[in-house]
């Protein structure tokens, strides 16, 4: 080969890895993330994360500050979250976040809480279910329900910690063995959910300790996932994809998930789910994310409420004349499922609820 075509080509191939290396460069320092640029909330849906914090606080103050940061760069609307050490601290963190505050049960404390926005979550109740020894084995720490309106709406989230460990194959004779522990748990919720809130908002969530994705018959959520018609693991696309995406990386897993009932998932409504990579945002990475806030990542859906969905008054899935005929007819009569028509959610059905109505239908 000529020797001047070889130095010709040495230039070049130079040349093009110092374009390489300043480009790879630029994007580094382009893309790079700073723990502030985290987000995730906004105004228009509804944002619940659940969150393992091992035994808050794993580092004393400085996961509290860490975790303080973080509650309000995600700018959640509820945080249901496992494993609350010291509840002292717990409070002390809370003062420090205004827009927000916290329960945990102080009768019986098993490390389950929740921490909620104020001004866009209405409180009716927070109660435990399967408090009662009979099932303690199944759930040793009895799932904490919230019973609270959103934008006129109301849901229902159960927050759970179940058991964890075992050796990977579901004993169905062995009431003691792990994976029959999560099995029974799950289908005791699944019973509680069809028996109690069978046509409700109701969101599980939590440390639930296994793979959703795995294969049967080792599957604990097996019962859950066959009915799919009634329920739906938003993240079962994250347990089935890259490991890169796991809420659990010290032993790649995920284990943290959040599953949803039909009644939001059928409809004008729409969520997204995601696992929130903290880490990245960090320039410690993993390693300071483990040592200062927990070893699992949270896991978020962003319930998006579509605005439309309140024009639908027949709930026929669409909108047209018929909707403004029976608002009308509601309003003329002062009937009794007026508030079903609130469009504007000011807490009255009249006029204006009407002229929205004409307007968005006129605009279609």
């Amino acid at each position: 080969m000529d020797t001047t075509f070889i130095w010709i080509e040495n230039i070049m191939r130079t040349y093009i890895n110092r374009i390489i290396y300043s480009i790879s460069l630029s994007a580094t320092t382009l893309f790079a993330q700073d723990l502030e640029d985290l987000f995730f909330g906004d105004d228009s849906s509804l944002d619940i994360a659940t969150w393992n914090i091992e035994w808050f606080p794993k580092n004393d103050q400085v996961t509290v500050n860490y975790v303080t940061e973080i509650i309000n760069l995600l700018d959640l609307d509820i945080l249901a979250i496992q494993e609350l050490d010291d509840t002292t601290m717990f409070d002390q963190m809370l003062d420090e976040l205004p827009a927000y505050t916290g329960y945990y049960q102080s009768s019986w404390f098993a490390g389950l809480a929740y921490i909620y926005k104020t001004e866009t979550v209405e409180i009716n109740d927070i109660y435990e279910i399967y408090t009662t020894s009979p099932y303690w084995n199944a759930f040793p720490r009895s799932p904490m329900v919230m019973d609270f309106n959103f934008m006129g709406e109301n849901y229902y989230i159960i927050n759970n910690h179940f058991k964890c460990c075992g050796d990977g194959i579901l004993d169905y004779d062995d009431t003691y063995d792990e994976e029959n522990r999560r099995y029974t748990a799950t289908n005791l919720l699944k019973e509680h959910i069809d028996n109690y809130l069978p046509n409700n908002n109701v969101i599980v969530l939590g440390d639930l300790n296994d793979n959703i994705a795995e294969s049967p018959p080792n599957n604990v959520f097996l019962e859950v996932l066959n009915d799919s018609m009634q329920y739906r693991f938003s993240d079962l696309e994250i347990a089935q994809g890259n490991s890169s995406e796991w809420s659990f990386p010290n032993w790649p897993s995920h284990l943290d998930h959040i599953l949803i009932t039909n009644e939001m998932f059928n409809g004008l409504n729409n969520f997204d789910v995601q696992t929130i990579k903290i880490d990245e945002y960090l320039d410690g990475g993993w390693n300071e994310y483990d040592q200062n806030i927990s070893d699992h990542r949270p896991v978020a859906i962003k319930y998006s409420i579509n605005s439309d969905a309140s024009y639908d008054i027949n709930n026929d899935g669409i909108i047209n004349d018929a909707d403004f005929i029976i608002l009308l007819s509601f309003i003329m009569n002062d009937n009794g499922l007026i508030d079903l028509a609130d469009i504007n959610f000011d807490s009255v059905v009249d006029i204006f609820d009407l002229l929205l109505l004409s307007d968005f239908i006129h605009n279609m």
